[in-house]
């Protein structure tokens, strides 16, 4: 088979493919429905609102209890605290999270810079429980939410995170 006919039929195929493939991707996942009264194993984002916080009828702290009866209220703090301060440093989203009542023992937080000084694109920060984690991350455009599983290190984030020692 001549050169330019191979070269044709792998573009031919690889456009195929393409096309196939472009029906498997979606656009984003909608936001799952969760129960707070019950433990969750989605770590499904769950955008909240940005405006004025409003405490739901679960939006409490159980020290003792486990991530999914605490996320009401883990979401109900950062979400308050973006809405009254946008996307802010990670010293003032723990600082927050421990006047909510959120043991900093159990925190893990994201740098909030690059290594040369610039603005960090998104701080993730989470809490641990003893049966899962609670994850919420600060972006521009505003705060989302998950419960995950700890990971295999007894941690919740991947990866290099800051040492809260304030």
């Amino acid at each position: 088979m001549p050169r330019w006919k191979r070269s044709g039929l792998i573009v031919a195929a690889t456009s195929a493919l393409a096309v196939l493939l472009s029906g498997c991707v979606s656009g984003p996942p909608a936001p799952v429905p969760t129960d707070s009264s019950s433990a969750s194993s989605s770590a499904t984002p769950t955008p909240r609102p940005t405006g004025t916080a409003v405490p739901g009828p679960g939006a409490i702290l159980r020290p003792g209890g486990t991530a999914a009866q605490n996320q009401q209220f883990f979401d109900f703090v950062a979400s308050g605290l973006f809405a009254s301060s946008g996307f802010t440093d990670g010293e003032t989203i723990v600082n927050t999270l421990v006047a909510g009542g959120f043991d900093k023992a159990a925190m893990e937080i994201t740098y909030d810079s690059t290594a040369i000084g610039l603005r960090a694109d998104s701080v993730i920060f989470s809490v641990r429980f003893s049966d899962r984690c609670l994850i919420g991350q600060f972006s521009p455009v505003g705060y989302v939410g998950i419960i995950a599983p700890i990971l295999g290190t007894g941690k919740c984030l991947v990866g290099d995170t800051k040492v809260i020692d304030w």
